[in-house]
């Protein structure tokens, strides 16, 4: 190409972009931002902010800040930890903050990058598409036209807005194509290399939808040869496969961590029927999801265009993809084989994009007959989608129907025109109309279904400084904490309103977090193994230790604040620290040491049968173990109070485990037996389930909790919950009208006489140090202790000497990490690499090994 061409493809294409922004670009100059209001603000923008600001540190791989302490490489890896996009991003605004252009990045700086970091993204796209179709044999305009219908597809934008790492696979999607192009071609394996390697580095889930396609694309290819030459079957295979194993390798020090990370968590099964086909959406004018643009209906109604291979090729391709659209079972394969969801159809907006840019560069096989049939059969199929879209849904579409059609029939009386006079200029405005019309679609998207529809409009600068995001009154009250700790570890139990992220976004050690992938310990030891509830059940999160003073004093804890509404509360030997006016922070009277070392050693398998409180217990008058080696220590059990408690119904009936809600809100009064004190709390657990699959809000006196609808795919699958209650004379349980089925109801009575006893021991007095992705500790073992436990998640990654000897790391409290002792001096290293690091770096190597070699062969081989 030449390069006056270059420089022109360059800039329009950025001047593409920018209009197809232009909506978000007014919006910004008004102090608003072109982020989504709920995973755009709770996640996207705190994690670019965290992985930012531990990067420019020199922190790599761990984090004690990243919820309760985690591997964020490589649970992050699905956001933003190893996204190709950011990292350069990255590296350009370090550059500028270290020659002082500008000061270190805050939140809303993250928020304004958002925008200008599209628009580029956005023109890479449209250039990537724009070489992938060139090669293929379109000229430079159609490949620019059809470039353009799959870069302003409206996925890209709601994948920007709500999940802005998402839109990153579009920019890799054009290349692999390229790549596969060049083997099926030409024999040549370097762009099939670059591309796959980038995408495996870049995001193990968009890499698995991509590997996926290839499969489908090569399959079409094979079916629909598109050139005369092109290398033998068993040739293509053999360089896909090696070329592909060579990409994995070389991706795998990226790829291999995040997907350990992936599997590492855990999510419940789906268990809700999947159907193979169902119609969701009106992907003509009206989805979430892909718009076709009205120029590709009419060219699928064109028979002579079927003639062209390369049109044939993208027509039926597409026409393959929009089945799969519209089959669950599809979205669920594309979603690693679990919820069905929608997020691959950007790959139909590409083909689509394909099958217009060959139906612009073939109009002279357009006839008159053809083409009437074609608009007549078009026009039929919009008119018969306004009557269903009446009938199906409430909402209106008829501007969209208007808009759809009109661009129909400026389309067709364009292709008339050029049939009729063969005129250039007439083609030149065919395709202009095909980009206005891609502009209008994506600008109507952005206005009427993103900032008006789902409340982007609503994300501005004076939201993200208000006190439902991240309130001045807010931070006082954590700067107050902090500058009575000596101590850097200590957590603070607080976020703001659902915002899980609240932490990162505040700059402090908390106890929450939100994020598609977690340490499934973690998650087990909120579900199933204490039961403590996170005052919204989700598969995506954790938050808060319950109000338990046992939990809040084990993992460091050691502040509450809330809004003063909502004190109620506070855990048990919690006294007040500091408020302001709407907000006020409790301190812990009990805390205790991070480092904490133990003589009685419990297991896991001998507390199977216990209680929360039980096992509470346990971790503060010892250790409990996973693997067990010896007798486990005797421990005294609480006894459950149920059968000496009371119970009677308000606005229900009770009966075989079936509650019956008859009144707008319902349910027992659980009356407990005398106590010999009115210091404490009891422990109230139960399960419950609604029985019409509703989801629900569930209170037990003043704590408040909500469960999720049966069909959610972020339902836990856990009925089991437990509920600490400051001591009162009565225990209200309720929940809305329905029908419930509650059993299994325990009632414990807690003292805190086991924590009094945990604060009163004499604290070790390591000499401790923790940087990075490294712990080192000095302990002088005289008292016979036989583990250290520290408040660290256990995870795969940990290694640990002890004494400069390898020493295996104990699963320990059933999700922290625990350390053998020997007895005298105890030098302890633990360090944290990303699980199979060494290795994958050794495959990464190989693969570029690999990688040279095979664009080496395949270039010295002469194309028959």
């Amino acid at each position: 190409m030449k390069k006056s061409y270059m420089i022109l493809l360059l800039v329009s294409s950025l001047l593409l972009s920018a209009a197809a922004h232009f909506f978000f670009i007014k919006e910004w100059l008004e102090g608003r931002f072109m982020i989504g209001p709920n995973d755009g603000l709770s996640q996207m923008v705190p994690f670019k902010k965290f992985i930012y600001d531990q990067y420019t540190e020199g922190n790599f791989f761990y984090s004690w800040e990243f919820g309760l302490g985690g591997g964020f490489y490589s649970q992050l890896s699905y956001y933003f930890s190893t996204s190709l996009v950011f990292l350069v991003t990255v590296g350009i605004v370090f550059l500028l903050e270290t020659m002082k252009v500008i000061e270190h990045p805050d939140l809303i700086f993250w928020a304004d990058t958002t925008l200008f970091v599209s628009i580029a993204r956005l023109s890479g796209i449209i250039l990537a598409a724009t070489f992938a179709f060139r090669y293929m044999g379109a000229r430079l305009m159609p490949a620019f036209t059809g470039a353009a219908i799959y870069g302003l597809c409206v996925m890209y934008m709601r994948h920007v807005i709500f999940w802005e790492f998402f839109s990153d696979a579009m920019l890799w999607l054009p290349l692999i194509i390229l790549g596969t192009e060049k083997i099926i071609r030409e024999g040549k394996t370097g762009w099939f290399i670059a591309a796959w390697s980038l995408s495996f580095f870049d995001n193990f889930y968009f890499s698995y939808i991509h590997l996926i396609f290839l499969f489908i694309y090569i399959a079409f290819r094979w079916l629909i040869p598109l050139t005369e030459q092109e290398q033998p079957r068993w040739k293509q295979f053999r360089l896909f496969f090696f070329s592909g194993l060579a990409s994995f390798c070389i991706g795998a020090i990226s790829f291999i961590p995040a997907a350990y990370g992936f599997f590492n968590n855990y999510r419940p099964p789906y268990e809700a029927d999947i159907p193979l086909f169902h119609i969701q959406d009106n992907i003509l004018y009206a989805s979430k999801y892909v718009i076709l643009p009205s120029i590709l209906l009419l060219f699928l109604f064109i028979r002579p265009l079927y003639k062209v291979r390369p049109f044939k090729f993208f027509a039926w391709l597409s026409l393959f993809l929009i089945v799969l659209h519209f089959s669950p079972l599809a979205g669920s394969a594309f979603n690693g084989f679990s919820a069905p969801q929608y997020r691959w159809e950007y790959i139909l907006s590409f083909t689509a994009g394909g099958a217009v840019a060959w139906g612009l560069q073939s109009l002279n096989k357009i006839r008159w007959k053809p083409l009437l049939w074609a608009t007549g059969i078009a026009t039929i199929i919009y008119v018969l989608m306004e009557q269903l879209m009446k009938e199906a849904v409430a909402l209106d579409f008829h501007r969209e129907w208007l808009l759809a059609v009109s661009f129909l029939l400026v389309a067709a009386l364009l292709l008339f025109l050029y049939v009729w006079q063969k005129k250039a200029w007439l083609k030149l405005a065919l395709q202009v109309s095909v980009l206005l019309s891609c502009l209008i679609v994506v600008h109507e998207y952005e206005r009427l279904t993103m900032s008006e529809k789902f409340n982007v409009g609503t994300v501005s600068r004076g939201f993200l400084q208000s006190p439902e995001y991240d309130g001045a009154e807010q931070r006082e009250l954590i700067e107050k904490a902090k500058e009575a700790e000596t101590d850097p570890f200590f957590r603070i139990d607080w976020m703001n309103g659902l915002r899980n992220n609240t932490p990162i976004v505040q700059d402090f050690n908390g106890t929450s977090l939100y994020s598609s992938i977690f340490n499934q310990e973690l998650l087990f030891f909120y579900w199933h193994n204490l039961k403590i509830d996170m005052g919204r059940e989700s598969v995506s999160r954790y938050a808060t230790l319950g109000n338990r003073a046992n939990l809040h004093s084990l993992l460091q804890t050691d502040y509450w604040m809330r809004e003063k509404q909502k004190e109620e509360n506070a855990p048990y030997g919690f006294s007040p620290f500091a408020e302001t006016e709407n907000y006020i922070m409790y301190k812990n009277d009990w805390p205790l040491p991070f480092i904490r070392t133990a003589q009685k050693v419990f297991y896991e398998e001998d507390l199977e049968d216990a209680s929360p409180l039980d096992r509470e217990h346990a971790m503060l008058s010892g250790v409990v173990l996973k693997e067990k080696t010896s007798q486990s220590a005797p421990l005294t059990r609480e006894e459950n109070l149920i059968n000496q408690a009371g119970l009677e119904t308000k606005g229900a009936a009770y009966e075989n485990n079936l509650l019956q809600v008859t009144e707008e809100k319902g349910g027992i009064n659980i009356i407990p037996p005398p106590s010999a004190s009115d210091e404490g709390d009891y422990y109230l657990a139960f399960y419950l389930k609604n029985k019409e699959g509703n989801g629900f809000a569930l209170t037990v006196n003043d704590y408040r909790t909500t469960r999720k609808p049966g069909d959610s795919i972020y339902k836990t699958n856990v009925h089991s919950i437990l509920v600490r209650v400051p001591k009162e004379e009565k225990i209200k349980l309720r929940v809305p009208k329905g029908t419930y089925e509650l059993k299994d109801i325990e009632l414990y009575e807690e003292d805190y006489e086991e924590l009094r006893a945990a604060a009163a021991k004499k604290a070790p007095s390591p000499s401790f140090e923790w940087k990075n992705n490294r712990i080192t500790i000095d302990y002088q073992n005289g008292t016979d202790e036989q583990y250290m436990v520290l408040p660290v998640p256990f995870e795969k990654g940990w290694h640990l000497k002890v004494n400069g000897k390898k020493q295996p790391i104990e699963q320990a409290n059933y999700a922290f990490i625990g350390i053998p002792l020997q007895e005298g001096d105890n030098h302890i290293e633990l360090v944290y690499y990303p699980p199979f690091f060494f290795f994958s770096v050794l495959l990464s190597i190989l693969g570029l090994m690999g990688a040279f070699w095979l664009i080496r062969r395949s270039h010295e081989q002469k194309t028959p």
